[in-house]
């Protein structure tokens, strides 16, 4: 594990700016920065940093966290990864300690599985430049294929000898692990022998976003109709491959620059392409588009070009995730490769130039494409094209934000036309299927909230749906408020040889806690709070924000709220500076508990209420009455202080 000393140096350089400024567009506002949203489609900007308190925030889907969970988030880290990640960049020495023999083992089988492709790429490599086999077969294949040194050293290739266990030979003598091996794919076993699993092909090593080798495909040189054209790595804890798009470590500072994304099919479509100068190109491997792959595109770029062979099995290929691309709002244009060519043979034939104003020049709307092969397809058969009808107005429906209407409503008017159907009664199909989808949507929504509510919210006798739901929203705001206060103001003097959290935690013993705070989230915060006072720490937001445990960390993002602050230009409208929260902590805090204390005395009133109405001795009566006038006086105390404290 890494120690903590080593964490503390690496929290201490950490620019939360600088980090999610490196894969997100970010723009000064105010004294914050504003951007659009890595982890959801949106066109209008609420993915919100804050340099003050080191945390970002979406207020559109409401993502948030700091600099490691960042990285966590969008980059698929660990916490430990994100640590290693931030370490690399700021140049922190890692230092180690001991942990658990179960944590050592799942950190291994990643950094094994990093550790053997790094050093099969290397071997591969050096097989195919240095020995005379590699030279005189697959070297000479790729210059035959028209590639240039740069761009063989570029992308890393390599060659896979002829020999049943060249490479197994060499992972062995470098003491590999068989297991870890096996896992990678590199090898498989035959006759209780680990024997090399890409013999005789190229050997196309995958990178991930920071560039590290996360597996492999191997291509078969020449023809062989017994073995298949492609293998590639299975999925493992580190290759999974409906999250990879082949390219995009090479590929996306070009796609930024273009605002554009080019997408093929292969491995060598790709390397043509990035020769001949057109560098903004990844290819999805032949396989159906994914919502994490189309994320991906997202993170650079709105604009998608799919660029295929003319064929049918290119036509559909390219046509397969089109529903799921529409959804995460990429503009997606089409452009088939003629004469039965692809990107990678057509680049070679026509030249960097020929092959641009190709591809700007033959840009075709994806969802009148569609429907245009489906509609051949279909013919004079109605029951056919009833179901283009269907499928049409379903793909449109997935065009449903605000900001995709106009949009939505050309695509309506210029389908209707190539269909020869009225067009209100199209537009009456496509509200159907949004109509359907949100209901599905909210349906889930509701039993997910069912399923969530708190057990006791239903059977709290005299208190109906509707007034439990609002007591638990106004609880809740109660306890979020108190802790926040704790977090940002804790430290913070309140009197002699006092602070902010003498005072709060003097309120509250162990009972009272779980007495009061009805969150179970928020109680865990005040308790991790409580136990570091009592082992004299001085905890701060920071000591949370970057808590390893995660859970605690996301909650306590979620407390410090970035939307709001002051505008520069007030003083030109209003006379005299505002005063901050600082400033007002002392009221603030005093309110925020007295709104605490003033809700328990209103339980205990209610309760004593219930228990009034029910049947008792005379004695009995007499001491319940007696408690009511006591718990309604400490209300009237409470709520004048409260008043106090408001308009003070």
């Amino acid at each position: 594990m890494i120690s903590q000393h080593t964490i503390e140096q690496i929290l201490s350089r950490i620019d939360v700016i600088d980090i999610v400024g490196s894969f997100v567009k970010l723009k000064k506002r105010g004294t914050n920065y504003l951007g659009l949203c890595p982890f959801h489609n949106e066109k209008t900007p609420s993915f919100t940093v804050s340099p003050a308190k080191e945390i970002y925030k979406c207020f559109g889907c409401g993502k948030s966290g700091n600099s490691i969970s960042f990285l966590m988030e969008h980059e698929k880290y660990s916490y430990v990864e994100a640590l290693r990640w931030l370490a690399n960049r700021y140049n922190v020495e890692i230092e180690e300690t001991e942990t658990s023999p179960a944590y050592k083992e799942a950190q291994q089988k990643a950094d094994s599985l990093y550790i053997i492709n790094n050093f099969a790429q290397k071997f591969f490599s050096d097989m195919l430049l240095n020995t005379e086999e590699g030279q005189d077969i697959a070297l000479s294949y790729l210059k035959e294929r028209g590639f240039n040194d740069a761009v063989i050293e570029k992308f890393q290739l390599g060659y896979c000898s002829r020999q049943r266990d060249a490479f197994a030979k060499a992972a062995a003598e470098a003491q590999y692990n068989p297991e870890f091996l096996l896992k990678s794919g590199l090898v498989v076993t035959r006759d209780e022998q680990l024997v090399d699993n890409y013999r005789d092909r190229i050997i196309f090593p995958v990178h991930n976003q920071t560039g590290k080798i996360i597996g492999f495909g191997a291509r078969i040189i020449g023809k062989n109709d017994r073995a298949p054209k492609y293998i590639n790595t299975p999925e493992n804890e580190i290759y999974i491959k409906s999250k990879i798009l082949y390219g995009s470590y090479f590929a996306r500072q070009a796609i930024d620059r273009a605002d554009e994304c080019l997408l093929v099919e292969g491995y060598t479509d790709v390397i043509s392409l990035h020769q001949a100068g057109i560098e903004n190109v990844v290819a999805s491997g032949g396989t159906s588009l994914t919502p994490d792959q189309l994320r991906l595109v997202k993170k650079y770029t709105n604009n998608l070009t799919i660029i295929y062979d003319g064929d049918s099995a290119g036509i559909k290929a390219a046509l397969r995730g089109l529903d799921l691309a529409l959804e995460e709002g990429l503009n997606v244009q089409l452009v088939l490769i003629p004469d039965k060519e692809d990107p990678d043979s057509y680049v070679k034939k026509v030249g960097n130039e020929a092959f641009r104003n190709f591809i700007a020049q033959n840009k075709k709307d994806v969802v009148l494409f569609q429907l245009e092969v489906s509609l051949k397809d279909a013919g004079n058969d109605s029951v056919k094209k009833s179901a283009v009808v269907n499928r049409i107005a379903e793909t449109i429906s997935r065009l449903n934000k605000a900001e995709d209407f106009t949009k939505q409503q050309d695509y309506i008017r210029q389908c209707a036309g190539l269909l020869h159907i009225d067009e209100a009664g199209l537009n009456a199909l496509v509200n159907k299927f949004i109509r359907d989808r949100v209901t599905k949507q909210e349906n889930k929504a509701q039993a997910a909230e069912l399923n969530a509510r708190p057990e006791n919210a239903e059977s709290t006798p005299g208190i109906t749906e509707d007034e439990t739901l609002s007591l638990l929203n106004k609880d809740e705001l109660v306890e979020r408020n108190i802790t926040r206060a704790l977090l940002e103001f804790g430290t913070y003097d309140w009197g002699e040889e006092q602070k902010v959290y003498d005072y709060i935690l003097s309120e509250f013993d162990s009972n009272s806690l779980h007495e009061l705070f009805d969150n179970k989230q928020m109680l865990l915060i005040i308790e991790t709070y409580k136990t570091w006072v009592q082992n004299g720490v001085d905890p701060s937001p920071k000591s949370f924000l970057y808590h390893e445990n995660i859970e605690l960390s996301t909650l306590v993002v979620g407390l410090m709220d970035t939307r709001y602050e002051l505008s520069h230009n007030w003083k030109e409208h209003y006379d005299g500076p505002m005063p901050t929260r600082e400033e007002l902590y002392r009221e603030e805090v005093a309110s925020t508990l007295n709104y605490l204390k003033l809700r328990k005395i209103k339980r205990l009133i209610d309760e004593n209420q219930r228990d009034l109405e029910k049947l008792h001795s005379p004695e009995e009566q007499l001491t319940l009455l007696q408690t009511h006038q006591h718990l309604k006086q400490l209300e009237i105390e409470l709520i004048r202080n409260q008043g106090a404290v408001i308009f003070k």
